[in-house]
């Protein structure tokens, strides 16, 4: 089993690996326990469960995490840079909460939603104003209220998750939300698609790739964590950006869903990552309304090491 480390993942989030971080830790590049891994990059940084893993065993010199969700990213920095003014507020929206009851509970839940998409047509995620201590305050909030801390937009970026009916939800975990910042000291946070991460990566970086999943169905809609939907053709341009960073010498591990898990037909991803290390890797499937289809299916692993 993985250790028991100090600073965790402050954000619920669909698709975290959490519970795949035994199977992921278990296939890091030998170089990286070794100290020949300068720097640890990850594109799709989500709720970081790997981020955390990776910097607290064995400390890179340099992590870089990048999301093309301005929301997430806006958040991380906050977590970073102003944690006290961002627990405080928590806190008070914690109590809020707490003395609610079921019915209060969804109207506060609706009202602080329909406020964060109100806000969102012109916000300034560059200068956000009070360093968005509270657009950030928010996302926490909707995150651990909201079902399955699922994060979900429209195509107008708004989020549209319903509430999840939560009798006691952990709103602030400020002695965590510390440790978080104090982690987060010295990483470089951006915003942009994975193509961006290109800058940083050579032949002495580990790079770890979590996309939004493809699809298994024609049904799941869980690709689209921001305006953009990740489809078939975007992750074609991610698997030539795979080839592109092999080709630098850098050290990949990319992680997806198995389109065999549906159809024993469906090669997509083999066919993509030819040539490549591919592993199927049993995972439970944790977001589904009927609890009775969050059985294991298996995800793919891919590493050019």
């Amino acid at each position: 089993m993985t250790e028991a480390y100090t600073a965790k993942p402050f954000l619920k989030w669909a698709g975290g690996k959490g519970q795949l971080l035994d199977a992921i830790s278990a296939r890091f590049p030998e170089e990286l326990s070794k100290g020949a891994i300068h720097r640890y990059v990850e594109p799709f940084v989500g709720g970081g469960a790997v981020f955390f893993h990776v910097a607290q065993a064995f400390h890179p010199r340099e992590i870089i995490l990048l999301d093309v969700n301005e929301e997430l990213v806006l958040t991380w920095r906050v977590v970073r840079d102003a944690p006290e003014p961002l627990i405080r507020l928590l806190k008070e929206i914690q109590v809020q909460y707490s003395v609610c009851g079921e019915a209060e509970r969804d109207a506060l839940f609706l009202q602080k939603r329909g406020t964060f998409n109100a806000d969102r047509p012109g916000y300034d995620f560059q200068n956000p104003p009070a360093g968005g201590v509270e657009r950030a305050a928010q996302v926490i909030f909707l995150n651990r209220t909201c079902f399955n801390g699922l994060f979900r937009v429209n195509s107008s970026a708004l989020f549209n998750v319903p509430s999840g009916k939560y009798k006691s939800p952990r709103i602030c975990d400020a002695d965590n939300l510390r440790r978080v910042s104090g982690l987060l000291q010295g990483v470089r946070i951006e915003c942009g698609d994975f193509e961006h991460a290109a800058e940083h990566i050579d032949r002495h970086s580990f790079v770890y790739l979590d996309p939004p999943y493809r699809p298994l169905t024609r049904t799941a809609k869980f690709n689209r964590y921001s305006a953009d939907v990740f489809d078939d053709d975007t992750q074609r341009r991610l698997a030539a950006f795979y080839r592109n960073m092999d080709a630098r010498g850098a050290k990949l591990l990319l992680s997806n869903s198995d389109p065999r898990n549906t159809d024993p037909e469906d090669d997509f991803f083999d066919r993509l990552y030819d040539g490549y290390h591919i592993e199927r890797v049993p995972a439970k499937r944790c977001i589904n309304v009927n609890p009775e289809k969050r059985g294991a299916v298996n995800e793919l692993l891919v590493r050019n090491y």
